[in-house]
């Protein structure tokens, strides 16, 4: 029995270490278990606040992207109006300075046409006296009369003259329109009558209009001006919008071909008291829906490269809308030509 009990008391021992054993193996699993939760947990933590500072940053870049995207738009809108600003700029002093050179010799010229119709009567006067008392001169004045056709000449002097007087009245007019159309340089808002800077820039693109290979009897323009007051604009700026949308019209007319009769037609009115309108329409090829929904972007162009920068209408378009507070809309179907409608206010509310 003894020995018995004693084996019975050593493996009762034996398991109680192997209960103590497991026991600490237990604990340290669960202190090890423990840990690892609290090593996960952290690591969580780290994780959430890694994607949270990726998200701000990605937010961060999205702004940024957002910032250089709008900057770089803006510098390239201030790059074109820079640009087309410096030529039109450029268009309008060439201009100024061809109709003051031009100017101070046709003033001489007109200054001096009636001292010599004056003269001119005089001498005529002169020679009915010398007719008069010697009507039967020697045989070689007879033949220098003859010769010079003289009745001839004191029958059309008169007309010689007033064919002259109208020709220096006309490069006058000519003049007159060059200087309203160097405006362009003006950045002055001022209170003007914006039909003769319409004439003065069909003027400048006379050498288009008129008779020419292409079109034997030139562009028939049609004006039907309405009763429009003074308006209260950027009259240099405007200038530029005409002469723009005038350019693109005769572009289209040319494009066109033989057209019947190439027709421009320029058409104003004042709508509901408050609102000029100006129309400028052509018979020409027509603008598509696709080409209209980008007309207005900048650098945007149809025309061959050399031919047309994609500056023109865009720069128009902040003019009538930006600087007006305006409005400026394309109306057109392929084959039934193009109507470019100018609508800005009166009297601007400037401040």
């Amino acid at each position: 029995m003894d020995i018995e009990n004693l084996e019975v008391e050593s493996k009762i021992q034996q398991l109680e270490k192997s209960v103590r054993i497991l026991q600490k193996k237990l604990e340290r699993s669960e202190a090890d278990r423990i840990n690892l939760e609290k090593a996960s947990e952290l690591k969580e933590l780290l994780l959430k606040s890694v994607i949270r500072e990726f998200e701000e940053s990605q937010v961060v870049l999205e702004k940024r992207t957002v910032e250089l995207e709008t900057a770089l738009k803006n510098l390239k809108s201030l790059q074109v109006k820079l640009i087309e600003s410096e030529k039109m700029s450029a268009l309008g002093v060439l201009v100024a300075g061809v109709a003051h050179e031009i100017n101070n010799p046709v003033n001489f010229i007109y200054g001096n046409l009636d001292h010599v119709s004056n003269y001119f009567q005089e001498l005529l006067n002169l020679l009915t006296l010398y007719r008069h008392y010697y009507p039967t001169p020697v045989i070689a004045i007879q033949k220098q009369i003859k010769k010079i056709e003289l009745d001839y000449i004191i029958k059309d002097w008169q007309n010689i003259f007033d064919s002259m007087n109208m020709g220096v009245e006309r490069i006058q007019q000519i003049v007159k329109s060059l200087r309203t159309f160097s405006r362009l340089d003006e950045a002055k808002f001022k209170v003007v009558d914006i039909h003769p800077g319409i004439d003065s820039t069909l003027l400048i693109l006379n050498n288009r209009i008129k008779p020419s290979a292409r079109f034997h009897q030139g562009i028939q323009v049609i004006r039907n001006y309405g009763d429009l007051p003074k308006l209260e604009c950027y009259p240099g700026q405007l200038n530029q919008v005409f002469m723009n949308i005038l350019v693109n019209s005769i572009d289209a007319l040319e494009d066109a071909g033989h057209v019947l009769i190439p027709t421009i037609r320029i058409s104003t009115e004042v709508l509901n008291t408050n609102w000029a309108v100006i129309r400028i329409a052509d018979n020409g090829v027509g603008i598509s829906e696709t080409v209209q929904s980008q007309l207005f972007n900048p650098f945007f162009t149809t025309k061959d490269v050399g031919k047309g920068t994609g500056l023109g209408l865009s720069i128009s378009y902040q003019i009538i809308t930006e600087l007006h507070k305006g409005k400026l809309e394309c109306y057109s179907t392929p084959g039934n030509g193009a109507e470019f409608v100018i609508t800005i206010p009166v009297k601007q509310d400037v401040k």
